[in-house]
């Protein structure tokens, strides 16, 4: 597992944005045209720059597998991060804005009140998947997580998702409405 670093951006958010592009999650969030590709690349480059101020961003060794780890305790809102928002939030229109500020908090309640190892997003290139680089990054973060002394926390909808986290010993302690099931889990 690498470190990210900011020159790593542009492979991380190509994973994760081919990795979502049929998510559920964002496709109910997102107008379903020409602009969505775009937007969705403006998410995950906002959550990078998120994640590498106030977590962690990892890529499996050979760069086809990413993790974006944040730390909710010790993000602050500074001034640049807020425009940061700003620009993301204009980017993806008035809807979308509605819809996002209501899933996050919806979010940010179901979590356990002690400090956690939030894994916001994991993402494989769609043809690389099945192959394990998933697992293996996941390994390596558990491993992290124990070592900081927290747990893992995630969300997710996906019935194969579930299944792959609940064989690493994630339980689901809370499911959310989103217009579907999301299933909050922790480790």
């Amino acid at each position: 597992m690498l470190i990210a670093a900011p020159n790593d951006k542009a492979v991380v958010v190509n994973i994760l944005t081919q990795s979502f592009d049929d998510n559920k999650s964002f496709n109910t969030v997102l107008k379903q045209d020409h602009k969505k590709q775009h937007k969705l690349r403006k998410i995950f480059e906002y959550q990078f720059d998120l994640c590498y101020k106030y977590g962690r961003v990892y890529l499996s060794d050979d760069k086809k597998a990413c993790a974006l780890i944040l730390f909710p305790d010790i993000q602050k809102k500074t001034f640049a991060d807020i425009l940061s928002e700003i620009r993301l939030l204009l980017t993806l229109g008035i809807r979308v804005i509605k819809k996002s500020i209501s899933r996050k908090a919806k979010i940010k309640e179901a979590h356990p009140s002690t400090n956690i190892y939030y894994l916001l997003f994991m993402g494989v290139y769609p043809d690389q998947q099945g192959k394990g680089l998933g697992s293996k990054l996941l390994k390596s973060i558990i491993e992290e997580s124990e070592q900081l002394d927290r747990p893992i926390c995630l969300e997710t909808y996906l019935d194969k998702n579930i299944a792959l986290y609940q064989k690493f010993g994630f339980s689901i302690y809370d499911e959310l409405d989103f217009g579907f099931p999301v299933y909050c889990m922790k480790r």
